[in-house]
């Protein structure tokens, strides 16, 4: 048999597996894109109100380093793409990292892989499905994308070649995400390679382009930035992301070849020979395998409100001339324009941090699958002092990722504007915002506590509705009975709002108690 044997029956069952994580992911991603080109015909109807807008970004170092170099400012289309590829560009790449890695490292770390090859499988089979799908879910985002772009009027030509630019991109994160699956023998270890190289390249392009060097054509985002959709059309800037791609997934397949299967070609170091006594115990024993996780989400989030922090006076500035943007950071009764934009931003940072307090509560699920729950409990420690470490984790990692965002929003805006208050009262508008986070992890609890099969499409998917909400709800004009079930929209928005201690104190309770009726669900059923 050849090396790829069995790749159209392992593509099936990647599609089966993640039937419902995937479309989350690509029509996610296209709804970025539609809420942005929606907004932005909405905001910017004028010829002065787009001319003010570009003025100001062009001389945004803070703006170049979150969007790129400007091009085609002149025309809603082009805003349209620059204010929305951030996030897509980023979510796209993401989307194949995690799918490349959910189905080759990971499969090998928990034996399934292995089950599967004592079949007429290839040795590459694995690798072969899951970057076809990848490929296959990168082209149709950029299709999507581009569909949602020619709806609001957008010309065919240049939002083709925006979707082409973040199709690339998909496939050049799949393409990284194999090569890092062949490097660790862990599935977390590749996440955080092919994770770290993204983030990586995306600061290198965004250096680049702070400083007006060539450092930005290092980076692959800034070869898909350099497309210039609207502007020039350079079609011709696609084929050294598609050369890199191929280069990558050869260099993967060469590597897996080289390695025994199950292994990594970086062994693992060995540990000490006796383990700390801190060990033991159930929080000791969580922050040990969620220290990674809590100071890479740490250092993101610190660093993004850093840069919205440095915006702020920016946003004043944007907004000087144009009314209907005013009205939008106004909208909740502010008192100014920079208190909305605050508000904004601390609830936005807010939802993002929750995915923290969701994939740390989901830990105790991966610890129960992978066996090694079992094994602990089978010494003094008991199931509850088990859960209950974990949930201090995530309870603790939580607080700090709020405290360093407040901090870091506070901070770059009192060192911009030389306004030291500031420091003070966003600290306290990001804690504000931790019932919320709470009331999250609570639902993932209940979820695996009564329904442990479903709880990460419990987590994940209460995740992802509060984001919806957060992000996009005011342009998608929900209704109060279906906003209001996210724990985010009961809570005051400071500064724009004072604060009030009752709905955080409700929805404090409420997480208290989903959180009591999942340990009670935990501690009756089986260990799975």
């Amino acid at each position: 048999m050849s090396a790829v044997t069995g790749t159209v029956h392992l593509v099936r069952l990647v599609l089966r597996r993640d039937r419902i994580r995937l479309p989350v992911w690509i029509l996610g991603i296209t709804a970025v894109t539609a809420a942005s080109a929606n907004a932005i015909r909405s905001l910017y109807e004028t010829p002065e109100e787009i001319a003010g807008y570009a003025a100001t970004v062009e001389a945004s170092a803070a703006t170049r380093l979150m969007n790129g170099r400007p091009a085609a400012l002149d025309s809603l289309d082009g805003i349209t793409v620059y204010e929305s590829s951030t996030v897509a560009v980023l979510a796209v790449a993401l989307m194949s990292v995690f799918l490349v890695v959910r189905h080759t490292r990971a499969e090998e770390e928990t034996g399934r892989a292995e089950l599967l090859r004592s079949t007429v499988l290839g040795r590459h089979a694995a690798t072969a499905a899951a970057f076809s799908v990848a490929a296959v879910a990168s082209a149709l985002v950029g299709l999507l994308d581009a569909a949602v772009l020619v709806a609001n009027g957008a010309a065919a030509e240049g939002s083709l070649l925006h979707g082409a630019s973040l199709a690339c991109l998909g496939l050049l994160g799949a393409a990284v995400a194999a090569v890092a699956a062949q490097v660790t023998p862990s599935a977390r270890g590749a996440l955080g390679i092919a994770g770290g190289l993204v983030g990586a390249a995306y600061v290198v392009r965004g250096l680049g382009d702070v400083s007006d060097t060539a450092l930005t054509w290092v980076s692959p985002f800034g070869w898909a930035q350099g497309t210039r959709p609207y502007a020039d059309d350079r079609w011709w800037l696609l084929v050294p992301l598609l050369v890199l791609a191929a280069l990558l997934a050869g260099a993967a397949v060469t590597l897996a070849a080289h390695r025994d299967f199950g292994a990594g070609l970086l062994q693992a170091r060995a540990g000490r020979p006796r383990a700390r006594p801190s060990l033991a115990t159930g929080w000791g024993l969580a922050f040990r395998t969620q220290r990674g996780l809590l100071l890479g989400w740490t250092a993101g989030i610190t660093a993004t409100a850093a840069l919205f922090g440095s915006t702020g006076r920016e946003v004043v500035d944007m907004v000087a001339d144009n009314p209907d943007l005013a009205a939008v950071f106004e909208a909740g009764g502010a008192g100014s324009v920079l208190d909305g934009y605050f508000a904004f931003v601390l609830s936005f940072l807010a939802v993002v941090s929750a995915a923290f307090a969701v994939s740390s509560v989901l830990r105790l699920k991966g610890e129960e699958d992978a066996g090694r729950a079992e094994a602990v409990l089978a010494t003094g420690l008991s199931r509850t002092r088990w859960a209950l470490g974990g949930l201090a984790v995530t309870l603790a990692g939580s607080l700090l990722i709020l405290l360093c965002a407040g901090l870091g929003l506070g901070i770059t805006h009192a060192l911009v504007a030389d306004d030291g208050s500031a420091v003070r009262v966003l600290l306290g508008g990001a804690l504000a915002q931790a019932p919320g986070i709470l009331a999250l992890a609570g639902c993932t609890v209940l979820a695996l506590g009564w329904l442990p099969r479903w709880s990460g499409v419990v987590g994940w998917g209460v995740f992802a509705f509060a984001l919806l909400q957060s992000y996009l709800g005011e342009l998608l004009s929900l209704p109060d009975v279906v906003a209001g079930l996210s724990p985010f929209w009961h809570l005051p928005m400071v500064p724009s709002e004072a604060f009030t201690a009752a709905p955080a104190a409700v929805v404090t309770s409420v997480a208290a108690v989903l959180t009591v009726v999942g340990f009670l669900g935990l501690r009756s059923r089986d260990i799975t």
